[in-house]
């Protein structure tokens, strides 16, 4: 049996973003130091690290030199060079490991390791040349969806084909060297499950969320997902499965369609804390950040219980357009938290925070934080917003 890394010891992150802030505040609440490892300074995570290192991924000394100084090794996000995880891994633990990695940071590793194991996924033919599009379009049909194979996230790298007229455009204007096209599904709407797998072998979830996106990027998640019975119980159980099969230590997301037939299809993997599962901070008894400590320092994973149904929103940097965000409108909500993530400068499209709101059901945490976001807006929207909120809580009030 491995010995736990305990509180006191430090806990190297790498990757500096939003997912790295959250961490970085579980890990220092429970006792740990934490160092991170980024291109860039004033991070949102290097804020409240103890160390912040600014030096580039494939900067291998740097990289050992970061590997010396602490005793355990984890990611924000899984786009790091196997070299670089191989310069980790000789000096120090890394969780979860480079195979992990290796697999998910590449869109036709991922679906090929799913497809192997049996794991439902959408039909996708690896390409690599105008003619091998042109043939699997002849194949799969349209419409589809021509990704990269590398370093895709937030709908970005991947392009809809509707017919086959347009695949020399498709894959003049995506311009890299591998890529994946995939069957469009027609699905009913986007599922979620995180989960994480400790040292000694055990799975812990937080149930099934459902996501709505804007623009390719998550909008709205809402937990418990409202979903049939059946559904939640095979999408938890294919999420234990590929954690299991994949042998993470760590947090994963596995993202569902789920289609209109009632079948789920696994959209993409995400070996690291996921954006659908930030209502955990404040719903559940331990949030996947804090479960990520835990399982990446060998402790026993704590209860994710959820003890109120929960909805995030994504704060987006067009929200700034105007000026300033009116954030104590958005405080003045009850049930409703506000969570900034640090980055200065506001751009459309950027992930600047998210508000998470709590209440009796999904459906009253929906309303909840969509009006506490509608609220940042200037006046006279702000304003509409929350007479709106009230006058809805005042009817469900009168009914009760």
């Amino acid at each position: 049996m491995m010995t736990p890394i305990l509180p006191g010891a430090t806990i190297g992150v790498l990757g500096s973003g939003q997912l790295g802030r959250m961490f970085a505040i579980a890990a220092r609440t429970m006792g740990y130091r934490v160092h991170t490892l980024s291109p860039d300074n004033d991070t949102p995570a290097g804020q409240v690290s103890d160390v912040e290192i600014t030096a580039a991924y494939d900067d291998l000394d740097a990289v050992r030199q970061f590997a010396r100084s602490v005793d355990v090794v984890t990611f924000e996000f899984e786009n790091i060079s196997s070299e670089t995880v191989l310069a980790l891994e000789e000096i120090v633990p890394v969780r979860p490991q480079g195979e992990v990695l290796h697999t998910t940071q590449n869109r036709h590793r991922e679906k090929s390791f799913l497809g192997r194991n049996g794991f439902p996924v959408t039909p996708f033919r690896a390409i690599r040349t105008l003619s091998d599009l042109k043939s699997a379009l002849r194949k799969l049909g349209t419409p589809a969806i021509l990704k990269s194979a590398d370093f895709g996230y937030d709908g970005k790298g991947q392009v809809r084909i509707t017919s086959a007229d347009e695949a020399e455009d498709a894959y003049r204007d995506l311009g890299t060297v591998e890529m994946i096209l995939e069957t469009a599904v027609d699905f009913d709407c986007e599922l979620s499950v995180v989960v994480a797998r400790g040292m000694d072998g055990a799975v812990a979830d937080w149930g099934v969320v459902r996501n709505s996106h804007r623009r390719h990027i998550l909008d709205v998640s809402t937990a418990p997902a409202e979903v049939p019975p059946s559904v939640a119980r095979i999408a938890i159980k294919i999420a234990h499965s590929v954690v299991q099969e994949l042998n993470v230590v760590g947090v994963l997301c596995v993202e569902y369609f789920l289609t209109r037939d009632g079948r789920l299809l696994i959209n993409e993997l995400a070996p690291r804390p996921h954006n659908s599962g930030h209502f955990t901070i404040d719903a559940s008894v331990t949030s996947q950040f804090e479960q990520q400590v835990r399982a990446v320092c060998g402790l026993p994973l704590g209860s994710t219980e959820i003890v109120r149904p929960a909805a995030m929103a994504n704060l987006m940097g067009d929200l700034w357009r105007q000026g300033e965000p009116n954030w104590d409108a958005a405080c003045a909500f009850p049930g409703v938290k506000l969570h900034l993530y640090g980055k200065t400068e506001p751009r459309a499209g950027r992930k600047m925070g998210h508000l998470t709101a709590i209440a009796p059901t999904t459906a009253e945490a929906e309303l909840l934080v969509t009006s506490a976001r509608q609220a940042l807006l200037p006046y006279p929207q702000a304003q509409s917003a929350r007479q709106a909120a009230h006058q809805r809580q005042s009817r469900e009030t009168r009914a009760n």
